[in-house]
């Protein structure tokens, strides 16, 4: 099989093959091969004695970007009285009563819808006897002191459209500019103050709290933050709790306790002197 850049504009599958005695008998999607490749008539129906006309014509109706129907996958020129292959069907004529196809040798194709279709037959050249290689085409055969060539090429499919996402409820709802767009000018200025208060509430929790995360407060984070205080069942009455003479406790302040005991507190400072992360 020859090779084919079925990409190009310039080449489609063929659709059909046919004989037609000229252009206005054939149907309008058919083009007659008038001229061989050397240039000289392709009429069929020279060496008959007949007036009329007969050429080979070809079809290809397909549209790239969306084709449709059959193409044709083969073509044969069958021998006389030799069986028609399973799956192919002789070519179409569109010609004169007066003109007669050579019944020697026969034309058949064969069709398949372009969806199943791998290869497929692209164009027909036509040639003299004399003539012996025509580039990238494979030889069919001879009828009639002509020789016909046809190129075939693997079939490009058309890759399919991805289907349209489906966008959730939630995922409209964060949409700003869906929201906007589909309101009027005054629900419009509503909504969008109403947006401006919903993030400024949501920065406000993101915040961190001055008291808590202050550098001067090297108390500031504690392991006991938001425990809420409660006494022990046990203590709760006062009759157990043990008499101990508490009148010796002195109660002294923070620069106290630190001149006592001469203690830096270098490490918690430190560790509240960090900035805490914020969100943006």
């Amino acid at each position: 099989m020859a090779a084919l850049e079925t990409n190009d504009s310039n080449y489609y599958p063929l659709t059909g093959i046919g004989w037609a005695s000229n252009q206005s008998i054939c149907p309008k999607e058919y083009q007659l091969i008038t001229a061989t490749v050397e240039g000289s008539s392709a009429n069929f129906a020279k060496g008959f004695g007949q007036k009329s006309g007969c050429y080979l014509c070809t079809s290809s109706l397909l549209v790239k970007e969306n084709p449709q129907g059959d193409v044709v996958a083969d073509i044969q020129l069958l021998p006389d009285k030799s069986p028609l292959p399973p799956g192919y069907t002789f070519v179409d004529e569109f010609i004169d009563s007066k003109v007669s196809v050579s019944k020697k040798k026969r034309l058949c194709i064969r069709k398949v819808p372009f969806k199943e279709a791998d290869t497929a037959v692209f164009d027909i050249k036509l040639t003299g006897k004399s003539k012996q290689f025509v580039p990238s085409y494979t030889c069919i055969g001879e009828l009639s002191g002509f020789v016909i060539w046809c190129i075939k090429g693997r079939v490009a499919k058309p890759k399919p459209l991805p289907k349209p996402r489906s966008m959730s409820k939630d995922m409209k709802s964060l949409s700003i500019e869906n929201e906007i767009s589909n309101s009027s000018p005054q629900s419009k200025k509503q909504e969008s103050d109403s947006l401006t208060v919903r993030l400024s509430k949501r920065r406000s929790t993101l915040e961190p709290k001055d008291a808590v995360y202050s550098s001067e407060n090297i108390y500031g984070i504690s392991a006991m933050d938001g425990v809420p205080f409660t006494l022990h069942p046990r203590f709760e009455s006062t009759n157990n709790v043990p008499n101990t003479n508490i009148t010796n406790v002195q109660i002294k302040s923070r620069a106290e306790i630190e001149n006592e005991y001469n203690y830096s507190f270098m490490t918690e400072k430190t560790a509240a002197a960090r900035i805490p992360p914020t969100a943006s």
